[in-house]
């Protein structure tokens, strides 16, 4: 039954994308062809094409009853430093540029799917978070129509954003840990998204934040173990401090010093992880 389900959810994401008209309609074919190659490989049972590749003669494909599809265990946000939606989005068109994100949401609140949720978009690129370093295969990517320099985030869409969460927490059962930033992976290229309001996602269930009575550390507090348990990858330490002062600080976040009052609010966070 599970397995004619996921069929069925291929199939009405294919009649979906056929409904696809007007000047998106080349994208929506080139979709529609991918999608169908897609479920191929899903249908496939035997799967021949997979076992025929194990060198060996000694083989053989028994079918088990129990599997599901893989399913995203993070969400990673962004901005896209592009001047509105409709840009991105060619820019997601763009197969030169093979770059994508499964949805973006405009200023206006407006909420853009682009690839299925089960799908692999390519948004996160090299980095690293505990121990994963391929969050494209791992993550629902979410870009966030802004420019990433003085563009203020309207309160429709963080609206937007929330609901939008709201809906792939539950769907995929997201821990609250497990929501991030561009600039949390990949610290090292990216300062995405800027100037971000993460305390409101965090009072939401989205991400944590920090208290707000703040703690002295206790003696001995050492901030790279912290940074690593958080998440942050710390090979580079400069580079982690910085993300992770870009995400919760959000003042001198050109330099890898972490000031008293950074070390406790470092120290409240690290507590929602233990």
């Amino acid at each position: 039954m599970m397995i004619k389900r996921y069929l069925v959810y291929f199939t009405v994401a294919l009649a979906l994308s056929s409904c696809g008209g007007g000047k998106y309609a080349s994208t929506e074919k080139i979709y529609k062809k991918k999608a169908k190659d897609f479920s191929e490989v899903y249908k496939e049972a035997p799967v021949k094409g997979q076992l025929e590749r194990v060198n060996t003669n000694n083989k053989e494909w028994i079918a088990s009853t129990n599997f599901g599809v893989r399913k995203p265990n993070y969400v990673m946000i962004h901005h896209t430093a592009q001047k509105d939606l409709d840009q991105t989005v060619r820019t997601f068109h763009n197969e030169k540029v093979g770059v994508s994100s499964h949805y973006v949401i405009g200023r206006d609140g407006k909420v853009v799917q682009m690839v299925n949720d089960l799908y692999r978009a390519h948004h996160a690129g090299l980095g690293r978070w505990g121990n994963d370093t391929d969050m494209n295969s791992s993550s629902i990517g979410i870009e966030l129509d802004n420019n990433g320099i003085s563009d203020p985030w309207p309160e429709v869409q963080i609206n937007a954003l929330v609901q939008l969460l709201a809906y792939l927490k539950e769907t995929y059962k997201i821990p609250q840990a497990n929501f991030i930033g561009h600039m949390d992976y990949a610290p090292t290229r990216k300062n995405d998204p800027s100037r971000f309001p993460w305390k409101i996602l965090a009072e939401k269930g989205f991400g944590y934040w920090y208290d707000d009575v703040l703690e002295n550390p206790p003696i001995g507090f050492d901030p790279k173990i912290a940074l690593k348990v958080i998440g942050y990858d710390v090979k580079n330490l400069d580079a982690a401090i910085k993300g992770f002062k870009h995400h919760y600080t959000q003042m001198d976040v050109s330099s890898a010093t972490l000031t008293e009052h950074d070390l406790k609010i470092l120290y409240s966070v690290l507590k929602k992880y233990l």
